[in-house]
């Protein structure tokens, strides 16, 4: 992983391999160099309180680096950041960057951001996220998960399983860990298990000695173009895999199934899992619970288990579970330890998450902001609702995704029995003319209760008017939705007189 510090572009002062919205263009480069740990001096970070930018910050401080970092507010993720050893700083202002000596940032960041421009300006080197934490796993082999989905909770299992089994694991997740609230940790054992991002291309900048591919789907085109050059990046993702390692790919998706046979071709190490009858690790019998998952898993070496993991919910997971299980007993862990501790399994931010009850609701929250996603989440949800009804409350991510999948996403959401469909969240996108929420919303069929409120204060209201005693309440979307909940459980609170 790596990086010469990126040139610019002559007419915008961009760094190279950045792409407006909806540009054809992967906005991360395998050929960035990933700087050795000492030469990085003092780092900064742009939006430190990131979830990606936080887990990095995490392992920095670790390795004795000292950090600094922007936000725009205060947050329990900027105390944690400031308990940790970082100097937080709120709001954007270049002297923020005066005794920095390289700075990091994500293709997320708006290239109007002050601090961004000032970063570019100074002469200094400025890395991708990936590329810095590349540098700061430096002596570790590194497990790294990726795919169209599923990729926080395989790496969130494995990672688990590893410290349960005395590997003491680094680690990088998208998400916090319930066992431990964070979602990154320098460890002393051999491995770091790293969380890969293919949105941007950045899972380029990694050197895996081992992999999972949990599935390959089309999502992120403003980076990539097209699904071709989606898989041409998986391809080249293949290609950085240690040849001596192994990698796992799911046997039941198509996507990964052709990246399995191109990794073949190239004589990797290839082994799969899943239901389908050739799959080398094989699951079976899955019970979708409303407090958990379980399944049957027969592999070499394990013979024919039963694997049940709390907190995660929906047909899919267990796949997830083969997955880490697989790459777990590929690590030498000890299946009985890995399948009890995944028993007590409490869980993932963000994923199929209870947030609170009131009046005979239950509200979670999940980040699923992709149609398969959020089709996966809504069927998920139906046995935690056996008397009531599933209301999704969706916040479309980004112009481009909205355009893209609006048919996709009015067929997911209309598996719901009532859908809340709020505008959209723009992330670092400018608008699109014509494209809103409504775009989905009028899209969904009957008999699905459908309500489009594009004003993000009035959704709890909204939300408490449809609820009943009995419902179950699901925010889902990568904004800011999951904010509501507190506010959501209250309204529902208030007219049900609590």
């Amino acid at each position: 992983m790596s990086s010469q510090r990126p040139t610019k572009d002559a007419a915008e002062g961009r760094p190279a391999g950045w792409a407006a919205p909806g540009a054809a263009l992967v906005r991360s480069a395998p050929t960035d160099v990933v700087p050795p740990l000492a030469s990085l001096g003092r780092v900064h970070i742009m939006g430190i309180a990131g979830t990606g930018m936080s887990g990095l910050a995490r392992i920095l401080l670790r390795r004795g680096v000292p950090v600094s970092g922007c936000e725009a507010r205060d947050s329990a993720t900027v105390a944690a950041l400031r308990a940790a050893g970082a100097t937080v700083l709120i709001g954007n202002a270049p002297e923020h960057l005066a005794d920095a000596d390289t700075f990091v940032y994500t293709t997320a960041i708006n290239p109007a951001h002050p601090e961004f421009i000032a970063a570019r300006a100074s002469g200094k080197p400025c890395l991708r996220r990936a590329a810095a934490l590349a540098a700061a796993l430096e002596g570790h082999r590194v497990v790294a998960v990726t795919g169209t989905h599923g990729k926080t909770t395989t790496t969130s299992l494995l990672t688990v399983a590893a410290q349960a089994c005395g590997l003491n694991p680094s680690f990088a997740i998208g998400a916090n860990l319930y066992e431990s609230g964070i979602n990154a940790h320098l460890g002393d054992g051999e491995y770091a298990i790293v969380e890969a991002d293919e949105s941007d291309g950045s899972f380029l900048l990694t050197r895996p000695a081992m992999a999972i591919i949990t599935n390959v789907e089309a999502d992120h085109l403003e980076n990539h173009g097209d699904l071709e050059g989606i898989f041409r990046a998986f391809e080249q993702f293949v290609d950085r895999v240690d040849p001596a390692g192994l990698l796992l790919t799911c046997a039941d998706e198509p996507g990964a199934r052709r990246i399995a046979e191109y990794a073949r071709g190239r004589g990797a190490r290839v082994r799969s899992y899943g239901e389908a009858a050739d799959a080398d690790v094989r699951v079976e019998d899955v019970v979708e619970r409303s407090d958990g998952v379980r399944c049957v898993v027969t592999a070499e070496g394990l013979g024919r288990a039963t694997v049940q993991v709390g907190a995660l919910v929906g047909r899919h997971m267990a796949l997830n579970a083969a997955a880490a299980l697989a790459m777990a007993l590929e690590l030498g862990m000890d299946p009985d330890t890995v399948l009890a501790t995944w028993r007590e399994f409490r869980g993932v931010s963000r994923r199929f998450e209870l947030r609170g009850e009131a009046g005979g609701v239950r509200v979670y929250d999940d980040y699923a902001h992709h149609p398969t996603e959020v089709a996966a989440a809504v069927v998920a949800a139906r046995p935690a609702a056996p008397r009531g009804r599933v209301i999704a409350v969706f916040q479309p991510g980004t112009f481009s995704r909205t355009q893209t999948f609006a048919d996709q996403f009015a067929q997911a959401l209309a598996l719901a029995d009532v859908a809340v469909v709020m505008d959209i969240f723009p992330a670092r996108e400018e608008p699109l003319p014509g494209v809103t929420g409504a775009l989905i919303a009028t899209r969904i069929a009957p008999p699905t209760q459908v309500v489009y409120e594009p004003s993000y204060s009035a959704v709890p209201a909204r939300v408490a008017e449809l609820a009943r005693p009995g419902d179950l309440v699901m925010t889902m979307g990568i904004g800011d939705v999951y904010l509501l909940c507190p506010e959501i459980i209250a309204a529902v609170a208030e007219r049900a007189g609590q």
